[in-house]
Parts: structure tokens; sequence; C-alpha cells
């Protein structure tokens, strides 16, 4: 983390209105300016106003299709009944 190019070791250092904060997250870095503070812990659509990001903008990857891959009919995990044909064939393979 940095605070207006210096980095920093305490999260608890002070910051005021117009002081720059740099942040890297897993392989992101966000840049961020400190435009204002809110009296009371309020909801993330009124916090919106207290900060200007300046980060540059980056080209998020797609995610990737989250369906599965199609399977032709009968070809998903075996049967109770195909375990024991299964096991019975190995078993006769050891006699």
């Amino acid at each position: 983390m940095r605070l207006n190019g210096a980095r920093i070791d305490a999260a608890s250092r002070p910051v005021k209105p117009g002081d720059v904060i740099t942040i890297a997250l897993d392989r992101r870095v966000r840049v961020l300016k400190v435009a204002g503070f809110a009296e009371r812990r309020s909801s993330a659509s009124e916090t919106l106003g207290l900060y200007e990001d300046l980060s540059p903008p980056t080209q998020e990857p797609t995610p990737p299709e989250l369906s599965p891959a199609p399977r032709e009919p009968g070809t998903g995990r075996p049967t109770k009944r195909d375990r024991r044909a299964i096991d019975r064939l190995h078993r006769d393979d050891e006699l």
C-alpha cells in the first residue's frame, strides 16, 4: 500500500482529503484519491462520492462458460448394477 507515492507499513496511517492511496489487489492495482469523509458508516452507493478512482482501465478476462460439457446419454457415472458387474470382471481376472 502506498500513500501519496510513499510505501507505508501501518494501515492506521491517517489520511486527509486530497491524498492518493495506491493498493495492489490480486494482480490489479487500484489508485484512489480521497475526496471526503463520512460522519458514520453508510451504504456503498453513498460512499462512491467520498473517493475518486484514478486506476487505469484494465481489460478483465472473460469468465469461462459455466455450463457443463455436453455428454451422451449413458456415459455418466456407473450405476450400482454397473459397478457390481465391473467388480465381478476384476475378480474373475484375478483368478
